[in-house]
């Protein structure tokens, strides 16, 4: 059932309808406003938003998964709505993939959607088996933020078509604010110095080192596409064949588990055969912990580092502040090399 051929949404355009459901966690009351300063955001931009039932934080997931996966898919194949952005991820959207209308959703025109965390659950099947392009590294709570200089905001990002070319800001932030403390936050605080890091290489001889590789972009959260590997939702091998003649650019970032945990399910997505067409592996900058004899890094090397192509780490993609948003399915390039470290991706039918 995978898909060859990319499909991309329409661009987004002001004036158009985003629709906000939470497949997985919902909104407590404390976090409310920073709810209602995300959606303003959205309306300040010139679009319409509509909020679905599915919002409660009462229990870890926001709504039955029937009643979720059925506003989902409502929303994903409603022709008045450009985009759906849920608030954030959550722990267990996995309940959902049986139970989504993929059939409807076949005969669909492509949507948006946007996320990351918890919500690549839904959008890597989106993108394998439909071969509609999903958009990971910001969801709605996030949208206040203005992109840091050198990355685009996802609203941006969305609109834009053609060659789209981000740069790392070189800085980040390790913790994350508190949204109930300051809910009309809307500037990152990029207090730490941070490089991408070419496994491998010296430190002092990545930029002599240099890499400058190219595929079709395909990943998200570590922790939750680990589950899903070897199913029928998740088969990024039979992806890879069927982009075999430009190969694949897997990205994967930690969000929270130690380095034991992060190695093995590297270490399985290996066995269900996620690397053998890919060109380089994207791993993101994480916070989680190191072990005393293994560190989240070497975690990465004891997995990956014999399979022959680049592996990029501590890249912006991960569970720390800034966010370089990826597209799902996207013909990217992607540069680490005097001094450059940038993603090319191109946006459109292709």
């Amino acid at each position: 059932m995978t898909q060859a051929m990319t499909r991309f949404p329409r661009p987004l355009v002001p004036g158009d309808r985003i629709a906000v459901t939470s497949p997985s966690s919902g909104v407590d009351d404390a976090l409310r406003p920073r709810l209602e300063v995300a959606l303003a955001t959205l309306r300040g931009r010139g679009f319409e938003v509509v909020v679905g039932e599915c919002m409660s934080a009462d229990r870890v997931r926001s709504a039955p998964k029937e009643e979720r996966a059925a506003e989902l898919v409502d929303f994903l194949c409603d022709p008045s709505v450009a985009a759906v952005v849920p608030p954030w991820g959550g722990e267990l959207a996995i309940d959902l993939l049986d139970q989504l209308d993929w059939d409807r959703l076949a005969a669909a025109e492509p949507m948006w959607l946007v996320g990351w965390s918890d919500l690549t659950t839904v959008m890597v099947p989106l993108t394998l088996r439909l071969g509609w392009a999903t958009a990971h590294g910001w969801n709605l709570m996030d949208t206040p933020y203005a992109a840091p200089d050198g990355l685009l905001h996802w609203v941006d990002l969305l609109a834009s078509t053609g060659e789209v070319t981000q740069r790392s800001p070189g800085r980040f932030r390790a913790k994350w604010g508190d949204y109930r403390e300051t809910p009309e936050i809307a500037t990152f605080r990029l207090d730490r110095k941070t490089d991408w890091t070419v496994l491998g290489a010296r430190r002092d001889d990545r930029d002599q080192q240099g890499v400058d590789v190219s595929g079709r972009l395909i990943g998200g959260c570590l922790e939750v596409l680990g589950p899903m590997a070897g199913t029928p939702y998740a088969d990024v091998a039979a992806f890879g064949r069927a982009h075999a003649d430009e190969g694949l650019l897997v990205y994967l970032e930690v969000a929270e588990y130690g380095a034991y945990e992060a190695c093995r399910i590297f270490h399985g997505l290996r066995y269900s055969g996620w690397f053998e067409h890919a060109n380089a592996v994207l791993v993101g900058r994480t916070s989680g912990e190191d072990m005393k004899d293994l560190t989240q890094l070497e975690a990465v090397e004891d997995a990956l580092g014999d399979l022959g192509i680049p592996i990029i780490a501590d890249m912006d993609i991960g569970h720390t502040q800034p966010f370089l948003p990826l597209v799902n399915g996207a013909s990217a390039r992607v540069v680490v090399r005097d001094g450059v470290r940038e993603v090319r991706q191109r946006l459109g039918h292709q």
